[in-house]
């Protein structure tokens, strides 16, 4: 017995280290992962095994969330930026109860309390600087507002030094390093949270479809993976993860790519999704009005002579943003997975199943998000690297905050240097 035990704990990744860190923290922490399937699909699945009733029940749960998904697209960017906010602190609630079952059971304070006023502070520096980003001329507008944009790191950096020294005040003797593991648990959870959700809504102000397509295809690959799991895998791909299977990674790839073609071709054609989200200071709400950059144009392209006597064509018309489309496939299929192989380590190193029971079939909140959070890191860095260039509008924003003297200076230096490239003269000859 002693020999099995010593086997499963190797199994487990476990050290002897593991174990005294156990001790430390009290034991576990005992999150309940009980099953709050609906009773009605209770009822109606108890004839079938638990093979096909789980299959059933994330299936059908699996259509409201993409049915709750279209929903909150229709009613546009505001929802959509809500309904992040909301996912966001859900997330962070999910990963602390999980430290605060171990920190609560020392009885110290604060700890709770330093966790969420700590989620405001990264807040606050966050959408503070986006706002004053996106929503310049209205912070310019108001008084008020355009002080708070003035001295908003200042600001920012006071409160955090507030929660700090709270935190310090709030050490008790005998248990200095479980208080600073719960710090530091603290950090990090807003790092993966708070950060990856701010890129999401700097995805978007690009344009709904570098939302919409990245999470869509995290989405597809997620099912796919599952569905070419179910039925034809065989082969294990990761410890971390037993029921996932090569067969299903493999599968879920092809599968997403070819999604991601056909789904990015229907979004390029319409101006509401390609469309920058601007905010339009006369009416004081959000437009998605522009004409088209070249990414969302239809051309030509030459297909290699590899392949076109399989296809039989010489050229394909495609959207330019088709091509970045791949890539964008190409992680949510070979890298995001990572990012749930990321919290099936997290999970197994506290023996727990799922980081909460909000979804019955799939968890939590958390584990629904754990390869979007990636993702959007990812094409944040992708936009930022190969699409985004400098925005005129911004340039001119900042230009106009300058003193008199600060703009004629830049004035003269631009003028000096189109003269010199010749396209003042031939302006003025125009």
């Amino acid at each position: 017995n002693l020999q099995e035990s010593e086997s499963e704990n190797k199994l487990d990744g476990e050290t002897a280290s593991d174990s005294e860190s156990k001790s430390e923290f009290g034991g576990l922490p005992p999150v309940p992962t009980s099953d709050d399937t609906p009773e009605v699909l209770n009822r109606a699945l108890s004839n079938l095994s638990s093979r096909w009733k789980n299959w059933w029940v994330r299936g059908i749960l699996t259509l409201a969330m993409i049915t709750f998904f279209f929903i909150i697209i229709y009613l546009g960017p505001m929802v959509l930026m809500t309904i992040v906010m909301c996912v966001q602190i859900k997330c962070f609630h999910e990963i602390i109860t999980i430290g605060y079952n171990v920190y609560h059971s020392y009885d110290l304070p604060w700890f709770r309390t330093l966790s969420w006023y700590f989620l405001l502070c990264v807040n606050y520096f966050f959408y503070g600087e986006t706002v004053t980003d996106y929503f310049f001329t209205l912070v310019q507008r108001e008084e008020p507002l355009r002080i708070l944009s003035k001295y908003h790191r200042f600001i920012s950096f006071a409160l955090y030094l507030t929660g700090f020294c709270m935190f310090v005040l709030s050490l008790v003797k005998k248990h200095y390093r479980l208080q600073f593991y719960m710090f530091g648990w603290t950090h990090v959870t807003l790092l993966i949270v708070v950060t990856q959700s701010h890129l999401i809504i700097h995805n978007l102000f690009e344009g709904m479809i570098w939302f919409i397509v990245p999470i869509s295809c995290v989405i597809c690959n997620d099912i796919m993976a599952y569905m070419f799991g179910f039925f034809f895998g065989r082969t294990p791909l990761i410890k971390l993860s037993p029921k996932k299977t090569w067969e299903g990674f493999i599968g879920g790839f092809f599968a997403t790519v070819l999604f991601g073609l056909l789904l990015s071709y229907v979004m390029s054609g319409y101006r509401c999704f390609t469309c920058p989200v601007e905010f339009n200071n006369d009416t004081n709400s959000f437009t998605v009005d522009c004409e088209p950059s070249e990414l969302f144009q239809l051309q030509e392209y030459n297909i290699p002579l590899v392949l076109q006597s399989v296809v039989g064509w010489k050229t394909v018309r495609m959207y330019p943003f088709q091509i970045h489309s791949i890539a964008l496939s190409t992680f949510a299929s070979l890298i995001g997975p990572f990012g749930g192989f990321f919290a099936s380590g997290f999970k197994r190193a506290f023996k727990i199943k799922d980081f909460a029971n909000t979804i019955p079939g799939h968890g939590g909140i958390m584990d629904r998000f754990d390869c979007q959070y990636l993702m959007a890191t990812f094409v944040n860095v992708y936009i930022a690297s190969f699409i985004r260039g400098p925005n005129p509008s911004k340039l001119i924003q900042q230009f106009l905050t300058l003193r008199p003297d600060q703009q004629l200076h830049i004035f003269n230096t631009l003028k000096a240097h189109l003269v010199d490239k010749g396209m003042l003269g031939s302006l003025e000859d125009a």
